[in-house]
């Protein structure tokens, strides 16, 4: 398995622990060099969006991943983790719909978290 394929799986589930809404990943790397996947949730609140940011810190430091940029702060209700391969994107409800990231990417193939435990 690869790399970004271990950092997409341990940022999904670090937002699945903390009741991230419609997680998806998306898997760019045929079609970007910014990365191989981004990561993307919301939040039902700023307060939320806070946890979720801080859990897949938390998570992906145990785990040995340096994060290369953040953007965003504190007070932000869309919040940019830049893990190099992988990049977590998390929204609160309003921007995400705003964004629409999903659409833009729409080049991407979304997998599920089933479909890249099982590459290679």
């Amino acid at each position: 398995m690869k790399e970004s394929t271990k950092m997409a799986q341990i940022a999904y589930k670090a937002l699945d622990e903390k009741i991230g809404e419609d997680i998806k990943i998306i898997d760019i790397a045929g079609i970007s060099i910014l990365a191989d996947y981004f990561v993307i949730a919301n939040g039902s609140s700023l307060t939320q969006v806070q946890a979720l940011v801080k859990n897949v810190q938390e998570q992906m430091h145990r785990a040995g991943y340096e994060m290369k940029r953040e953007e965003g702060n504190r007070n932000s209700t869309w919040v940019l983790l830049d893990y190099g391969d992988v990049v977590v994107h998390i929204f609160d409800q309003e921007d995400r719909l705003f964004y629409d990231l999903e659409r833009i990417w729409s080049d991407g193939k979304e997998v599920s978290l089933d479909e890249i435990a099982q590459e290679k």
